[in-house]
Order: structure tokens, then C-alpha cells, then sequence
């Protein structure tokens, strides 16, 4: 698989930051988010693309060997914040593939890209996995 990271984001302090809009061309790409908000922190909300998964940052730093080692994997959480502590983690456990999505939520609803509500979340039985 082509870096599919390559002549996207910024890096600063060693991590590769990209928007809401170049995450949602990235997973058409191949890339995959995964939100690590907490279930009482994601506000109804989450992203509306097909290569989603949810692992809160609490199981993740504990269970992170469960992520998928051969996909591009962008973080994401309410604004980039909680996501970017994940990513500085990840980077240390020796995780190449990964990057933070600046802004989180809040600017990929401002940018216009698709969001699901919790209720159509189960009512479509989205890929979603926990």
C-alpha cells in the first residue's frame, strides 16, 4: 500500500496532524479513524464514513496490540486534543502509520462532512466496532 499520508498535514513535535478534510479523503485512500472519546464525551455524535472504529483512550492504551497494524490509522476526538495524547503513546510503542485529526468533531461539523446521530448509529448497524 502507497503512504497514503504522504503530502498531507503538518507535523509539529514529530506528529502528523491532519484536518477533517483531508482525514475524509484519506479514508477513501485507505486510512481509517478511530475515535477515542469516552461513550459520556462523544455528544451524540460521530463521524459518518464507513472505516470508523470506536476505541476510547482508556481501553486503548491499555488493549492498543488490537489495532490494526496494517492500515493508515487517524485519531480523532472531540477537537485533537485527547486524540493527540494517543498518537505521542502510539508513538512510542513504536507505531508508524498514524495521525492526529486537528480539530476533532467540532471542526468536521463545521467543515460540513457527514456526521451520524447515536440513533441512526444503531439503527444502521454502522461498522463501528468497540
Amino acid at each position: 500500500m502507497a503512504d497514503v499520508f504522504k503530502n498531507h498535514g503538518i507535523v509539529s513535535s514529530g506528529i502528523l496532524n491532519v484536518s477533517p478534510k483531508e482525514a475524509f479523503e484519506l479514508v477513501t485512500k485507505g486510512a481509517v479513524i478511530i475515535d477515542v472519546r469516552e461513550e459520556n464525551l462523544r455528544g451524540g455524535k460521530t463521524f459518518g464514513v464507513e472505516e470508523l472504529f470506536y476505541f476510547p483512550k482508556s481501553k486503548l492504551i491499555i488493549e492498543y496490540e488490537n489495532l490494526p497494524s496494517d492500515r493508515y490509522l487517524i485519531f480523532a476526538d472531540t477537537v485533537g486534543l485527547r486524540s493527540k495524547e494517543v498518537v505521542l503513546f502510539l508513538k512510542e510503542m513504536g507505531f508508524k502509520k498514524i495521525a492526529n485529526m486537528a480539530g476533532g468533531i467540532v471542526d468536521w461539523e463545521k467543515d460540513g462532512l457527514p456526521v451520524i446521530t447515536d440513533i441512526e448509529f444503531r439503527l444502521s448497524g454502522s461498522c463501528i466496532a468497540s
